[in-house]
């Protein structure tokens, strides 16, 4: 028989697991578990930096018993980021998905990307999270910036400019709290294809 290895997005501990005895452990019982095999470690890793992805319809009807997400959460938050140009005029906010009340909004600023927005979005909410003592999850659309916050590092190729200074001393701020604090706050994968645009979008596509 072919080893598997077991990736756990969402279950008691996030993870990598050799077994799918430790995987069930995980997820049995958990809401809205989002779990998957993978036929090498390394595939797996990548699937796990990456982030959880929603099965197609094929993976859908195999994996009928198995725990998937069919819709989002409400009680959770949903952030995004907005860009003029690249790099160009960047903010991010995040809101309540129950009903879109917003929570925070920060921007503009000149000479961001998106993708440092979107970073500094889920960091943002990470924090607001923390300080609330909520234990609601969080959703990005954003595979990047998921990778990003799991490796507690924002991986831009932007260079800095007195333009952009403030948007690097948000880098920077957002890098340290990362490295400072533990949370146990979920990061989800938005599924855009099939919920549409994320609650948080700016509407400017």
């Amino acid at each position: 028989m072919k080893r598997k290895y077991y990736v756990v997005w969402n279950g008691n501990c996030p993870g990598i697991y050799d077994t799918w005895e430790e995987c069930k452990r995980q997820t049995t019982g958990f809401p809205n578990a989002h779990y998957r095999a993978f036929p090498s470690r390394e595939e797996a890793e990548d699937a796990f930096q990456e982030g959880y992805s929603y099965p197609n319809k094929k993976e859908k009807e195999q994996r009928s018993g198995n725990h998937i997400l069919i819709l989002p959460i409400k009680e959770s938050i949903a952030v995004d980021a907005a860009c003029s140009g690249n790099p160009g005029k960047m903010e991010y906010r995040g809101v309540y998905v129950a009903d879109g009340r917003e929570l925070f909004h920060i921007g503009p600023f000149e000479e961001g990307t998106n993708n440092i927005g979107e970073f500094l979005a889920l960091v943002h909410a990470l924090a607001f999270l923390k300080k609330a003592n909520s234990k609601l999850p969080v959703y990005s659309d954003s595979r990047n910036a998921i990778a990003w916050v799991n490796h507690k590092k924002c991986n831009t190729n932007l260079k800095q400019t007195s333009r952009n200074r403030n948007v690097f001393d948000l880098i920077e701020r957002a890098e340290k709290w990362l490295a400072e604090n533990d949370y146990q706050t979920r990061i989800m994968k938005w599924e855009t294809t099939v919920w549409g645009e994320i609650p948080a979008d700016f509407g400017r596509k």
